[in-house]
């Protein structure tokens, strides 16, 4: 009887603390939000342009270095967007990680505001901590800048609304707030394996886009390879030139309609 309870008092005092293990946990997604911070004060796909621009316009004839400013600026901006996502991703892994070590903190007996504060200090994202004690402390949430496309309702403003929702819905009714806060935290994750699922689906067309990118460079490398001169004829000729122009239209508006088809079944 004594070994038992000295087993069970040793228990006790080497458990580990719940705060502790969840904010090990909401770390373990810190590299995934890492630079995540704006970007500088030149538009990427900008100076993007200009540098293919220049590359062009030393290498070949101003057609092509027009075409490769363009071309440029919009691999950039894609590679952006892509960038964004995954960074809305990540911090909605996050916010749902900093949930439930709020509704942990919360179930041991916590004051609301002494909780949200010691979250948001382990939370690694200091804007998402931030967003965070502004949720809980009843302030709408700020709307993200250039989230024009994104569904408002699916994203981090919209689980920051709900988050604020279930804390006016818990002082109205009287109702547990970990209860509550745990639903947020569940109705987040699930929304977050529907992001992966699409993810999934949609890998197919994804490939088949880089796939279109990638096929004029290796035409090229095959006519080359066969002993002709196709960059010399579409960049030397008027025929070629305009051949040229009407393969990269098509090459931009064929992936745009590829991205175009995969965003609508992501919604």
């Amino acid at each position: 009887m004594t070994l038992a309870l000295l087993s069970a008092a040793g228990a006790v005092l080497l458990w580990p603390d719940a705060r502790a293990v969840l904010r090990h946990r909401v770390r373990q997604v810190t590299p995934a939000v890492a630079g995540s911070r704006t970007g500088p004060a030149v538009p990427l796909p900008v100076a993007a342009a200009v540098l293919a621009a220049g590359i062009g316009s030393v290498l070949s004839t101003p057609l092509v270095a027009a075409l490769a400013a363009a071309c440029a600026a919009l691999a950039v901006r894609g590679w952006r967007s892509r960038r964004a996502e995954a960074v809305e991703g990540a911090r909605l892994a996050v916010l749902a990680e900093s949930l439930a070590a709020l509704a942990a903190e919360l179930r041991a007996g916590r004051l609301l505001g002494e909780a949200a504060e010691g979250v948001a200090e382990a939370c690694p994202d200091r804007e998402c901590a931030a967003a965070l004690l502004r949720a809980v402390r009843g302030s709408p949430p700020q709307r993200e800048p250039g989230g024009g496309e994104h569904d408002e309702s699916d994203g981090l403003t919209g689980a920051l609304a709900r988050l604020s929702a279930a804390v006016a819905l818990s002082a109205r009714t009287g109702c547990s707030l970990a209860t509550v806060v745990s639903a947020v935290e569940d109705d987040l994750r699930a929304r977050l394996r529907r992001r992966r699922e699409l993810l999934v689906a949609t890998a197919g067309p994804r490939s088949s886009a880089r796939l279109l990118a990638g096929l004029p460079v290796l035409g090229l490398a095959l006519g080359s390879g066969a002993g002709a001169d196709p960059w010399g004829v579409l960049t030397t000729t008027g025929t070629g030139q305009a051949l040229l122009v009407g393969g990269v239209a098509l090459e931009v508006a064929g992936i745009a309609w590829t991205g175009r088809l995969v965003r609508r079944i992501a919604r």
